[in-house]
């Protein structure tokens, strides 16, 4: 099973990237998608979460209405398109499957993807 993320780069304050994940391996079409990131000496934390089913979407409070969140499941992908960035959203940023409840972690992991913002 593998999460590959792609579309990580660097931007300057105020624009936008895209995210995609896609999955292989097995399908998630049933299990909740969505990303983490993590900062340059912080810990890993939620960013946004879709649901399998009835496109539920959880977003972390610092990306709420600049972040957004979809998912297609014919493709088994995930996308995280990023708007309005600053530099706090700085960090790599990890695609996740099957989240826990607490949304503190997830059951699969993808390999990562820098996004640098700067001012």
């Amino acid at each position: 099973v593998q999460l590959q993320a792609s579309g990580g780069g660097s931007v300057q304050a105020g624009g936008s990237l895209r995210l995609s994940c896609s999955a292989s391996g097995r399908t998630f079409s049933r299990d909740s998608m969505g990303w983490f990131r993590q900062a340059p000496g912080k810990e890993r934390e939620f960013v946004a979460r879709h649901s399998w089913t009835g496109g539920v979407t959880n977003y972390a409070d610092s990306v709420k209405g600049r972040f957004t969140i979809s998912r297609d499941n014919a493709k088994n992908t995930v996308y995280l398109q990023m708007s309005d960035l600053n530099s706090e959203d700085t960090a790599i940023y990890y695609c996740a499957a099957q989240f826990w409840g607490d949304y503190r972690g997830a059951n699969y992991w993808g390999q990562g993807t820098q996004v640098t913002v700067s001012s």
